[in-house]
C-alpha cells in the first residue's frame, strides 16, 4: 500500500513531506519522491530505494516552496526505478497515486493520439497526461479534474499540484483511502491520519468517488458527479509520539513486547472484570437470531478468523464459514438473509476484504467488522464494528494486532453463546476468567525471549520448515509459517497435524525443522502421535507446549519452550506470541529488513 502526503503550508514543504513519508514507511515501498511549487514552477525529486536516498538528494539540492506532494511507491506497473517513481507529471501538473488505473492502456492510446508524450511505464502517468491535455486546452485545474476523474477505472487515491497555483491541492479517492487534514492557515492531504498526526488532529475522509479541492482556507468536497457534498471533520486521537521505537531495534520487536498491554486494553473494553460478563457495544441486530456466521479476511487476519470459526462452532454452536477474502466473492456464495458477515482487518482498508464486505451487504447479511483503525472505510461501511485497541502497528508483519483480533473474536464468541443460550452464565464466567488471565500470561511468554532466540539459530539455516497444529491451534501453525516466510524469506508451511501423513511427511528429514503448536488438552494425544511420526523420519522437533505436554514429548523434542498452562479456549492467543518471536529472531539472524520485508505492503489496497 503506497503512501501519499500533500501540504499547503507556511513553511518549506519538502522537510514536512519527507517527515510525513517516514511515518508512512510502514506501508512498504520501493521508491519515493516529492514535488513542490516555487515561484509558480513545479520541481520534482525522486529516488529508487529507501527514503534515505531521497533525503540525501534533497540535502544536496533543496526543493523550495511551501506547497507540495510526496509519495512512497510500491511498484505495480513498471519496475521500482527512479524514472517510474512518483510524482509523475509535466510542466503543468504533478500527480501521486495509490492503486491501479485499470483502463490506463486504453486511455494511453487516446492520449498519444492527441499528442501527449509518455516517458514512463506506469499507469499513474496516464492521470498526469490526461490532466495535462485538459489544462493545455485552457481548462482550470478544477474543471480538468472534474472531467478527468470520472474517466478513471479502478482503485485509486490521487493527489495533484498544478504549476502557477501554489494555493491548490486536488485529491480524489475510489477504493483507496485519502484524508484531508485541517490546520491553522495550512491544509494537508494524507493516506491516513498517522501520516498527518504531528501536523493536525482534525481530519476528514473522502468517500469512494469523492474528489476534493484543498486551499489554505479550507476544503471543498465533490462527489463523482461534481455535486458539492459535506464530509464530517473528525478529531483523531493519534499523536506524533505514537510511532517511536523506544529502546527497541525494530518496530516489530517493540510491537511484540506490547502484546500484554494491547491484550489488556482490548479485553477491558469488552469484559467487566467484576461480573466476568462480556459487554459488546450496542448492535443494530439481534445476536440471538444469528444462525450462520461467514468470516472473511486476508493474511494473518484470516488466520484469526479461522480460529474464530473453531470457537463459534464449538462454543456458540453456530454454523460458521471462513474464507480468504480474495476468493470469497468470486464464488458468488449463496447466503441466507439475516446471517452475520464478519470481517477482520487491521487497517480497515484491505481491498479484497472491503469487496467481501460489500458482497455480504448485497446478500442481506448483517455486517460486523473487527478493525484497528476506527476511521477506516470498513468502519464507515459496516453495520457495527468491534475495535481492537492495538494502537498503530508499524511493522509490516502483523503481531499485536493479530492477538488483539483473537481477543475480540473470543469475546464475540462468548456473547453469541450467551445470546443463543448455548453456554450458561457459569460457563461465561469460566471463559472470561481465562481471557482476563491472558495479558499476564503473555508477559510470562515474553520472558522466554532469550530461549527462543537460541532456537532461532537452528531455524536460520533451514531451507524448509513445517509447522503443525490441531483444532484452534492449526491456524496458529499457519500464522507461524506465514511470519517466517514474510520476514526471513525461508519457505515454511503450516499444516493440520493430522494431514501430515497425507503428503507433507514426504518432506521430512534431518534438515527440516518441525515446529509443533501442542498445548495439553483434548487434542494433545492426537497431536503427539503425529509428532512421533515426524520424529521417526528424522525431523528436528521444536515443541511449544505447557509443562504437562512438554514432559510427554521430552523423548522426541530437540527443543521445547514450556509455556504457561491455560484453558484450551485461550491457548491460540498465547501460542501466537512465541511463533511470532521465533520468526523475528530468525529474520534478525539472517539480516533481513524486519520491519519492511521485500515485496510486501502493510495493507493491500488493490487486488
Amino acid at each position: 500500500m503506497c503512501g501519499i502526503v500533500g501540504v499547503i503550508g507556511t513553511q518549506p514543504a519538502s522537510p514536512i513531506l519527507l517527515d510525513a513519508l517516514r511515518r508512512l514507511e510502514y506501508r512498504g515501498y520501493d521508491s519515493a519522491g516529492i514535488a513542490t511549487i516555487n515561484d509558480g514552477v513545479l520541481t520534482r525529486r525522486r529516488a529508487e530505494g529507501k527514503l534515505g536516498n531521497l533525503a540525501a538528494s534533497l540535502a544536496a539540492t533543496a526543493l523550495l516552496g511551501t506547497t507540495g506532494i510526496g509519495h512512497t511507491r510500491w511498484a505495480t506497473h513498471g519496475a521500482p526505478t527512479e524514472s517510474n517513481a512518483h510524482p509523475h507529471g509535466t510542466a503543468r501538473v504533478a500527480v501521486v497515486h495509490n492503486g491501479i488505473i485499470e483502463n490506463h492502456a486504453e486511455l494511453k492510446v487516446e492520449l498519444v493520439a492527441a499528442g501527449q508524450v509518455f516517458t514512463t511505464e506506469t499507469d499513474t502517468e496516464t492521470v498526469a497526461q490526461l490532466l495535462d491535455l485538459y489544462l493545455a486546452q485552457g481548462m482550470t485545474p478544477e474543471a480538468a479534474s472534474a472531467k478527468a476523474f470520472p474517466q478513471l477505472h479502478g482503485a485509486y487515491a490521487i493527489a495533484v499540484v498544478f504549476a502557477g497555483h501554489p494555493d491548490l491541492l486536488i485529491g480524489a479517492r475510489n477504493g483507496a483511502p485519502l484524508a484531508v487534514g485541517f490546520g491553522d492557515g495550512e491544509m494537508f492531504l494524507g493516506s491516513d491520519a498517522l501520516a498527518l498526526a504531528p501536523l493536525t488532529q482534525r481530519i476528514a475522509y473522502l468517500d469512494d468517488g469523492d474528489w476534493v479541492v484543498v486551499k489554505s482556507a479550507g476544503a471543498t468536497f465533490y462527489d463523482l458527479n461534481g455535486r458539492e457534498v459535506a464530509r464530517e471533520i473528525r478529531r483523531t486521537a493519534l499523536t506524533g509520539a505514537a510511532v517511536g521505537k523506544g529502546n527497541f531495534r525494530h518496530f516489530m520487536e517493540k510491537e511484540l513486547h506490547e502484546h500484554p498491554a494491547v491484550l489488556g486494553d482490548t479485553l477491558h473494553q469488552l469484559v467487566n472484570p467484576g461480573t466476568r460478563a462480556v459487554g459488546l457495544p450496542p448492535m443494530p441486530f439481534d445476536l440471538s437470531k444469528i444462525n450462520r456466521v461467514t468470516i472473511s479476511a486476508c493474511g494473518s487476519a484470516f488466520y484469526a478468523g479461522a480460529v474464530a470459526r473453531n470457537w463459534i462452532e464449538g462454543v456458540a454452536g453456530i454454523a460458521c464459514d471462513a474464507d480468504v477474502a480474495s476468493e470469497f466473492r468470486y464464488r458468488n456464495p449463496p447466503m441466507d438473509k439475516g446471517g452475520l458477515g464478519l470481517l477482520v482487518s487491521q487497517s480497515g482498508e484491505t481491498a479484497d476484504t472491503l469487496a467481501a464486505l460489500r458482497y455480504m451487504k448485497s446478500a442481506g447479511q448483517h455486517v460486523l467488522s473487527v478493525v484497528n483503525v476506527p476511521e477506516s472505510s470498513m468502519e464507515r461501511e459496516s453495520d457495527a464494528i468491534l475495535p481492537t485497541i492495538a494502537g498503530p502497528e508499524i511493522g509490516v508483519a502483523s503481531t499485536k494486532a493479530f492477538t488483539a483480533q483473537l481477543a475480540v473474536l473470543a469475546c464475540l464468541t462468548i456473547a453469541l453463546g450467551r445470546a443463543r443460550g448455548t453456554i450458561s452464565i457459569a460457563e461465561e464466567i469460566r471463559l472470561t476468567h481465562a481471557l482476563l488471565e491472558v495479558p499476564g500470561r503473555a508477559a510470562e511468554i515474553l520472558e522466554h525471549d532469550a530461549h527462543i532466540q537460541r532456537i532461532a539459530a537452528r531455524i536460520a539455516e533451514a531451507r524448509d520448515v513445517l509447522y503443525l497444529g490441531r483444532g484452534s491451534c492449526f491456524p496458529i501453525a499457519m500464522e507461524g509459517a506465514l511470519k517466517l516466510k514474510e520476514i526471513s524469506y525461508i519457505h515454511a508451511e503450516g499444516y493440520a497435524a493430522g494431514e501430515m501423513k497425507h503428503g507433507p511427511i514426504a518432506l521430512i528429514d534431518r534438515n527440516v525443522p518441525v515446529i509443533a503448536i501442542a498445548p495439553s488438552g483434548p487434542l494433545f494425544e492426537k497431536t503427539a502421535s503425529n509428532l512421533q511420526e515426524a520424529a521417526a523420519r528424522g525431523g528436528q522437533m521444536i515443541v511449544f507446549s505447557d509443562a504437562e505436554g512438554a514432559a510427554k514429548l521430552a523423548g522426541i523434542a530437540q527443543e521445547t519452550v514450556v509455556l504457561p498452562k491455560v484453558d484450551p479456549f485461550v491457548a491460540p492467543i498465547l501460542y501466537a506470541i512465541p511463533v511470532q518471536l521465533l520468526a523475528y529472531h530468525v529474520a534478525v539472524l539472517k539480516g533481513t529488513d524486519v520491519d519492511q520485508p521485500r515485496n510486501l505492503a502493510k495493507s493491500v489496497t488493490v487486488e
